[in-house]
């Protein structure tokens, strides 16, 4: 063999690298594959088993996971999924409506930026995984990854478990990407407009206004907020700033918390609650319910508070109830996040 062979032949094996392009990956939550108990085992094991999520130690916590919660809940969380599941696709609305949402931004960014893009999804627990996600990104030639939780509040049981999972994936990239992160956009002013737009419909559609408006975020230990969440007061600002858009007198707006779970205290007002108090102690038999915290419907406004918050209502008296649906893929709301996309893309293309 000759030295002008040798000297090839190492460059011979090089493996192919794809053209470089720029990865915009958002997440969600997650959903279950299926209402059946194991798939809705395996999803609540991983959810609950985030210590985000459960900050309580190990040793307590998984012997009471393991063997009371993860033999009873897969049923009950099963039969509220099968409620509000998509049988046409056979998926949760979580992920029907994230997809709707992606290849609509998809779209938006290729007007902008062209093949230099590449728009995808994940979720924090179930699939289509983060790590696979990533994976896939970087094979298909990412050297730059803008991550996207969707969720307008930042909480650490919600945007930094998201986080922590995409750093945790790239750990396992032989060639790293460059990461840039979207931070909470409670105060976005597309945001709030899209927000206010969706109030205006609904009010518009009713044959009497509502009395009352509750924004209802998803809730959590009122001790995080006192370890320094800044969740609870992100929601309580999206509320001033959503009055103050409509135009409104603070006596027709208030805020509430849902989805509590396990024995200490959460951020209070409960939704399920305040609603019946509404009714029962000061007459408001009409109200309207929206949840700015999620960016598309799930399980916990689908079912919850469609459901569970409005028969509260309903049994203390409620007359006329009116849920606002999230945001989804209204077009307002597609604009309003590809316009916090362009934003945290300066500077990379």
């Amino acid at each position: 063999m000759s030295a002008m062979t040798l000297k090839k032949a190492p460059f011979m094996e090089h493996p192919s690298i794809k053209p470089a392009k720029t990865g915009i990956l958002l997440a969600n939550l997650g959903t279950p594959d299926g209402t059946g108990y194991w798939p809705m085992r395996r999803y609540l094991n991983e959810f609950l088993s985030d210590r985000r999520v459960v900050d309580y130690p190990r040793w307590k916590w998984q012997p009471l996971l393991q063997l009371i919660i993860l033999s009873k809940r897969p049923f009950t969380s099963g039969a509220a999924y099968k409620s509000i599941w998509n049988n046409d696709l056979d998926e949760s609305p979580l992920l029907t409506i994230t997809r709707d949402q992606t290849t609509a931004i998809a779209t938006q960014m290729q007007e902008r930026f062209g093949d230099q893009v590449m728009v995808d999804f994940c979720m924090r627990y179930g699939n289509p995984s983060t790590m696979d996600k990533v994976r896939e990104m970087t094979k298909a030639g990412c050297r730059k990854i803008l991550f996207f939780p969707l969720y307008p509040h930042y909480a650490g049981a919600t945007t930094a478990t998201a986080n922590d999972q995409f750093f945790r994936a790239l750990m396992r990239e032989t060639w790293q990407p460059s990461a840039r992160v979207v931070p909470s956009y409670f105060e976005e002013p597309a945001y709030i407009d899209a927000l206010a737009q969706s109030v205006e419909r609904a009010y518009g559609a009713a044959k009497k206004k509502p009395d009352l408006l509750v924004c209802s975020y998803h809730g959590m230990p009122q001790r995080y907020l006192m370890q320094g969440d800044p969740y609870h007061c992100q929601c309580q600002k999206t509320t001033r700033l959503l009055k103050e858009r409509l135009g409104w007198e603070d006596s027709r707006i208030t805020t509430t918390f849902q989805s509590v779970f396990g024995p200490e205290e959460w951020l209070k007002p409960y939704t399920v609650n305040e609603v019946a108090r509404l009714a029962r102690e000061e007459g408001k038999t009409n109200i309207a319910v929206i949840a700015p915290a999620f960016s598309a419907d799930c399980i916990e406004t689908l079912e919850e508070i469609n459901e569970e918050i409005r028969e509260s209502f309903e049994a203390a008296g409620g007359k006329e109830f009116t849920y606002i649906p999230c945001l989804n893929d209204d077009p307002a709301h597609i604009n309003a996040l590809s316009g916090i996309i362009a934003k945290n893309l300066e500077g990379w293309i």
